[in-house]
């Protein structure tokens, strides 16, 4: 029976992607790991592999599609013996969108391999499995009936016959998620698209429609500010110190064409406060925190038409140069939309630097899991009054810590702003 090849979930926050290319034509013979195609999601454009063998029959969604539901069928697969004419008898098929209004409200399945399930049986109690599988199962003995599927629709593939004992029964099927508790509808935000259209009739205006990654940025900004209960610590670091401290590094470094940043004296500094005050250095996971054991920083990169979080992990176990060097390519990878998923999710903390743009001081949306997010402005000359007691100058930055209450208490985010200046005022430790 002719199998669907389903949009994929290429991350956890997936819902839809655009099908940039097709990597196959119809008629082409692929095997499982053979590319398929190419996916962009809100984030990046990502390589979609096949996890089984045949010849494809049909493509169902032409590359250029926007807007493409996960779990929609994108193409079909034959297996040996089937040919275009057998098409019509595959599974129901969820039609690509052609339009927004069109588009199938589906949720977006999880990144991970879905639960195994029973293998399904069509007419004459056939069990549905790859060409691949069938061989094997018959080399091996094995009943395929008693096979679980991990494959699309329960299909059976090569690894569920390779991981299968012989003579097993086949397991129980997974008990499914309890659904979750129905949430209210939230209050309309503003006014609708149409009043908003109908109050600028006459005026000249461009629309610009809004891509992934922007829906995403303002689906999640929306739901931090709504959901997590910020509250703001702020502090002036005075950079002198570190300034002079930099210089003189960025001096012996010239040979090996290392150029420090201060930003990589900052992301050190949260690197290693997280570790001083190790209660900080965690995350909200709904009904628990997760207290993390290594300081896995991520920080803002803006690029054309919104932003990534590259994380640096392991970030206090690294050199300033190391850590300078990793985030010169994350950022560049950041910029050109190559970054995978897993070099851009996970962390416990984050950084925003917008001082390199002139801004002075700001309050960062916590970007959830995170605990906490730090945002920095500038390094101005400013007068301030020395130990002593007399008026000096010093370049003072002032940063503002964004904490989610449910995470850090007061008094424990105050120790980690400490901190935090501590080690940005007396650099030297940050080699120690």
């Amino acid at each position: 029976m002719p199998t669907e090849i389903l949009m994929p979930a290429l991350s956890p926050t997936m819902e839809e992607g655009t099908l940039a290319k097709w990597l196959v034509k119809e008629g082409d013979t692929v095997s499982s790991g053979d590319l398929l195609a190419e996916i962009e999601t809100d984030k990046a454009t990502m390589e979609f592999e096949a996890v089984d063998e045949g010849v494809v029959g049909k493509i169902l969604v032409p590359e250029g599609t926007e807007g493409v539901k996960v779990n929609t069928a994108i193409a079909v697969l034959l297996e040996d013996g089937e040919s275009a004419d057998d098409i019509g008898s595959a599974p129901a098929s969820k039609a690509a969108p052609k339009s927004e209004d069109a588009a199938p409200k589906e949720e977006a399945a999880p990144a991970a391999a879905p639960a195994s399930t029973p293998a399904p049986k069509g007419d004459g109690d056939r069990v549905f499995a790859s060409p691949l599988a069938r061989r094997i199962a018959k080399d091996k003995g094995l009943d395929l009936s008693a096979i679980n599927g991990s494959g699309p629709h329960g299909r059976i593939v090569k690894a569920d016959v390779e991981n299968a004992k012989p003579g097993a029964a086949a397991a129980p099927a997974a008990a499914s998620a309890p659904a979750k508790a129905a949430v209210p509808a939230a209050a309309p935000a503003g006014p609708s698209t149409d009043a908003i259209l109908k109050m600028y009739e006459g005026r000249e205006f461009e629309e610009i429609k809004l891509d992934g990654m922007r829906k995403t940025i303002a689906a999640r900004l929306t739901e931090a500010k709504q959901t997590i209960p910020h509250f703001y610590l702020r502090r002036d670091i005075q950079l002198d110190a570190l300034l002079k401290f930099r210089g003189q590094l960025n001096k012996q470094l010239e040979g090996r064409g290392v150029k420090l940043s201060v930003n990589d004296f900052i992301i050190k500094a949260c690197a290693l406060a997280l570790q001083s005050v190790p209660d900080a250095n965690s995350v909200w996971a709904g009904d628990r925190t997760l207290k993390l054991k290594p300081s896995d920083v991520a920080v803002a990169v803006a690029i054309e038409g919104g932003l990534f979080t590259p994380v640096l992990k392991d970030a206090e176990m690294k050199s300033l140069s190391a850590l300078s060097a990793e985030m010169k390519d994350l950022a560049t990878r950041a910029r050109d939309r190559k970054l995978a998923p897993h070099e851009y999710q996970g962390g416990s903390f984050a950084i925003s630097n917008l001082g390199m743009f002139g801004i002075d001081n700001f309050d960062a949306v916590i970007n959830p899991p995170h605990g906490a997010i730090l945002a920095v402005g500038a390094g101005v000359k400013k007068p301030v009054v020395g130990a002593d007691g007399e008026l000096a100058v010093a370049t003072v930055m002032s940063v503002t810590l964004s904490v989610d209450h449910r995470v850090i208490d007061g008094a424990l985010g105050a120790q980690l702003l400490e901190a935090i200046k501590s080690n940005l005022e007396n650099p030297m430790v940050m080699l120690a």
